[in-house]
């Protein structure tokens, strides 16, 4: 049987904490799906396709050389609707801090409740990715600052091109 992992998030944009856990999860899985949450009231920085794009181009080299198929898709329905969909039985989610931990454990109490056959793994951030998040990413980017210490390059070239003319430098 194989053991599929989905990894669900909003990706807008990836990060290097994102492709730390995909290295992670591609180890413990033989198929690992990246799945971007879509909420219509959202508005991401980055379209669906464009962080579909970003995913395919990051996370899948990753995952083949772990050895594991790799599959990126999106879900607008519950995180374990979208893991059963997939034929996952393993949901994937980071830890960087206590404050994660503690929502984590929530949010997989009550996906347990509704979908038994889906465990919830999870991964903590190596040391050097904690602090990164795509908010603050997205913060410093917009605000004209290097981001590549956080970010693949193709991911902060998209970044300033998306921002370009836009920084609030006088």
């Amino acid at each position: 049987m194989l053991r599929i992992a989905l990894f669900p998030g909003s990706f807008d944009p990836v990060t290097n904490g994102h492709l730390d856990l995909v290295r992670q999860a591609a180890r413990l899985a033989d198929r690992l799906v990246v799945a971007i949450g879509t909420h219509p009231g959202k508005t991401p920085l980055f379209s669906v396709d464009e962080r579909l794009s970003m995913l395919q181009e990051t996370c899948a080299p990753l995952a083949r050389t772990a050895g594991c198929e790799f599959g990126a898709t999106t879900f607008a329905d519950l995180v374990v609707t979208a893991a059963q969909r997939e034929g996952a039985t393993l949901l994937i989610r980071g830890l960087r801090s206590g404050s994660d931990f503690d929502y984590e454990m929530e949010m997989a109490g009550m996906n347990g409740a509704m979908a038994p056959d889906v465990q919830t793994v999870f991964l903590p951030a190596s040391p050097p990715v904690r602090p990164i998040t795509a908010t603050l990413v997205r913060q410093i980017a917009s605000m004209g600052g290097d981001v590549t210490s956080f970010v693949p390059t193709l991911v902060a070239d998209r970044l300033k091109a998306k921002f370009a003319g836009k920084t609030g430098k006088s």
